[in-house]
């Protein structure tokens, strides 16, 4: 019997992919290796897993890549390639030929395989279309929780498995970790607040978390570019853009100026008096200050966008009542364990960065401890208990 394992060992080591004993399975699968002595386990080891690492070309996947590497995993690099407007002349941040490169240089610093994903036709659809439909109608979107849902933790998570790999994993600031008491795993704030993504994330599911890995949940961005010197990798002095990846512009009102057919209306006071002409009421926000043009006499404050009138009202007052609101509407509202919670600790994050209020949430009405300023309609409301994660939903409606 012995002599059988001992052949076994032999086949496998000529091909080190699959060894054909027998009847014909692979060592390291089925009943051959159920019923394999320790002693010859032990010298073919544990199969390693296999993970796809969404590298962007930045610091923060790229040391996600080198220490999963580090840990023994079997790696492999994915970039994803985007929609970018006018393709020749303006590039899309998170693909540009920059960013590819470096994301190819990384993965031969790493010898891991590399491969170019072309997402642009689902990117555009689903990520830029939305924005300019939204942005028409009033809303506003976040298109990074949109990409993150339906793009980077749907479409990618889907090829990396493709691709036979077990895990998918990529450079976000957010923790994961299992529950003793079930095993479900829930989502945590990351070590570093000031780089934590968790409010981007809030749709992820329990059959998507078992397959992901977040190797920076427990490193501040400081340590990361420490590490990405020590690995050598040619990115750790790169620096980040935080702004949305297919806006080439400084903000988003310019790519909305080319996108859309906008049309001007009356800017008035909160008195009625006619103070100037807007450019098109996408273009402005609740509790906006730059950008209104009334001619040097501010300034002034948005405090009420009126698509029914096409009006844009003003106010000399940054604290309007207007402003604020304590109540609202959600809508597409989803928890990370499957459940709702209760109310006991709950709070909510209106904006990314903002601060956590504290809140009650019945049925689909979130009532908030204190008034905040400036709530808009498609925002995403983001719940969490402390640092856990709770899950989210979009803004609909503010009373």
């Amino acid at each position: 019997m012995r002599f059988y394992w001992e052949i076994c060992i032999v086949i496998y080591m000529l091909n080190k992919k699959v060894a054909i004993a027998m009847s014909g399975p692979s060592i390291n699968s089925g009943p051959i290796r159920k019923n394999m002595p320790n002693s010859i386990k032990s010298k073919l080891g544990e199969r390693r897993h296999k993970v796809a690492i969404a590298m962007s070309g930045g610091v923060d996947s790229s040391v996600a890549a080198a220490l999963l590497k580090e840990q023994g995993y079997d790696c492999l690099g994915l970039f994803m390639k985007f929609w970018a407007e006018g393709e020749s002349k303006l590039e899309n941040k998170c693909c540009s030929l920059e960013a590819v490169t470096d994301a190819r240089k990384v993965c031969q610093r790493l010898n891991i395989p590399f491969y170019v994903l072309n997402f642009k036709n689902e990117f555009k659809k689903e990520i830029v279309d939305d924005f300019l439909k939204q942005s028409k109608n009033g809303l506003t979107p976040n298109p990074c929780v949109r990409c993150n849902k339906l793009i980077k933790f749907d479409l990618l998570l889907k090829k990396a498995k493709a691709l036979g790999c077990d895990y998918l994993a990529t450079g976000h600031y957010i923790k994961i970790r299992k529950k003793k008491t079930d095993n479900s795993l829930t989502l945590l704030q990351a070590k570093d607040l000031n780089k934590d993504q968790s409010y981007f994330l809030y749709n992820l599911r329990q059959n998507q978390l078992k397959h992901l890995l977040f190797p920076l949940s427990n490193l501040t961005k400081p340590a990361v570019r420490e590490l990405a010197k020590k690995y050598k990798l040619p990115v750790y002095q790169k620096s980040e853009s935080q702004e949305i990846c297919f806006v080439p512009d400084k903000t988003h009102y310019p790519f909305l100026k080319r996108h859309l057919k906008l049309k001007t209306g009356r800017i008035i006071d909160t008195g009625g008096k006619v103070l100037g002409v807007h450019e098109g009421l996408p273009l402005y926000t609740l509790g906006q200050r730059k950008g209104i043009k009334v001619g040097g006499i501010g300034p002034f404050y948005v405090v009420e966008i009126n698509y029914e009138k096409n009006i844009l009202v003003v106010s000399r007052d940054e604290n309007d009542r207007r402003l604020f609101a304590k109540k609202f509407k959600i809508k597409s509202v989803g928890w990370i364990t499957g459940q709702a919670p209760d109310n006991s600790g709950l709070g909510v994050k209106i904006r990314y960065q903002a601060k956590t209020i504290s809140a009650r949430i019945s049925g689909d009405i979130v009532t908030l401890k204190k008034p905040q300023r400036a709530i808009m309609p498609g925002q995403s409301a983001v719940f969490y208990h402390g640092q856990q994660l709770l899950g989210g939903g979009i803004v609909e409606k503010v009373y």
